[in-house]
């Protein structure tokens, strides 16, 4: 496996570059969350302080209740781990409105960078299989659209099929592991889940 080159923040930057009212954004909990928050904080994005494993079901159902919007999930890798069912679930449901994207750097960051099972050291009795493919267990589950990007060259392409490409697309990028400033959105909820709600139907 070739060592990650692409750093998360500028990487998350470039994804969400002039995000619009039709782009719905769900970020995992943890650096994912202070990720999106470092692009910009906006009612359409949804941060998620805890559910770990639950941001790609979340997703999901949003894709399905505003099949008029593009729903974006940016996660972890222990996110991910945690909710591998809902790639089955997604499966099943095809929507074309859907993309994936989850920033592997093998580490589980916020409980002190222990691997992550994509880690290739922390994967056999030995620690020395290859890690666990996130890509290939999501076309396990039928998701037919899946990759991995490693390199800068590749970041072009996955911007515009992560904004843009018929869902649903599932993406695993390889990022580096780095020590980042927290860049944090509102702490409270309730607030998060009333002004996204607000951003996207208006009040009641």
């Amino acid at each position: 496996m070739s060592k990650a080159i692409l750093r998360r923040r500028p990487l998350v930057k470039k994804i969400l570059e002039r995000a619009d009212d039709n782009l719905l954004v769900l970020a995992g909990l943890g650096s994912a969350n202070w990720d999106v928050t470092n692009a910009g904080d906006r009612p359409l994005n949804m941060p998620l302080w805890g559910a770990m494993g639950a941001t790609v079901a979340m997703g999901l159902g949003l894709a399905l209740a505003q099949p008029a919007k593009r729903v974006l999930v940016i996660t972890g890798d222990g996110d991910m781990l945690m909710g591998m069912g809902s790639l089955a679930t997604v499966a099943t449901q095809q929507p074309d409105n859907l993309a994936i994207c989850v920033l592997d750097n093998e580490k589980f960051g916020e409980t002190g960078n222990q691997a992550t099972h994509t880690s290739p050291r922390n994967n056999g009795p030995t620690g020395s299989g290859a890690g666990a493919d996130l890509s290939l267990i999501a076309k396990g589950c039928g998701i037919a659209d899946t990759a991995i990007v490693r390199a800068e060259a590749e970041v072009s392409q996955l911007v515009k099929d992560l904004r843009t490409k018929k869902g649903p697309v599932f993406r695993v990028v390889k990022v580096m592991v780095e020590k980042l400033d927290f860049v944090m959105p509102p702490q409270d909820g309730a607030h998060l889940k009333d002004r996204f709600r607000q951003a996207l139907l208006g009040r009641p």
